[in-house]
């Protein structure tokens, strides 16, 4: 159930990080305005918020896993929302960071 928790934390903290970011960048590089600017710094906020409910206590782990998820991410919000299409390089670096996540978040522990 732990993992299932972490799981689902780290696809909200995706969905609020890189979402407010894409939400910034329409903003500012798309000349959206102040209303993209905000609502993505507004979500960036959140998705600060969503971190501190991991079930493991240590951040530099908590962080350093999701910067494997937030690459996966990233590939797949680019994907839904601008069309990106990733090549295969792409994917098996996604794969990869993923299996990283699963190293350092769910990997035995003695302690």
């Amino acid at each position: 159930m732990l993992v299932a928790r972490s799981v689902l934390l780290f696809a909200l903290a995706a969905l609020f990080e890189i979402g407010g970011a894409w939400l910034v960048w329409q903003g500012v590089r798309e000349h959206r305005g102040w209303l993209w600017i905000g609502a993505g710094v507004l979500a960036l906020g959140v998705y600060g918020f969503v971190a501190t409910f991991q079930p493991d206590a240590h951040f530099g782990r908590i962080l350093a896993a999701y910067g494997g998820v937030f690459v996966a991410g990233s590939l797949i919000w680019a994907m839904a929302m601008d069309g990106f299409h990733p090549d295969r390089w792409d994917v098996v670096g996604a794969l990869i960071c993923l299996a990283g996540v699963a190293v350092i978040m769910y990997a035995p522990r003695g302690n």
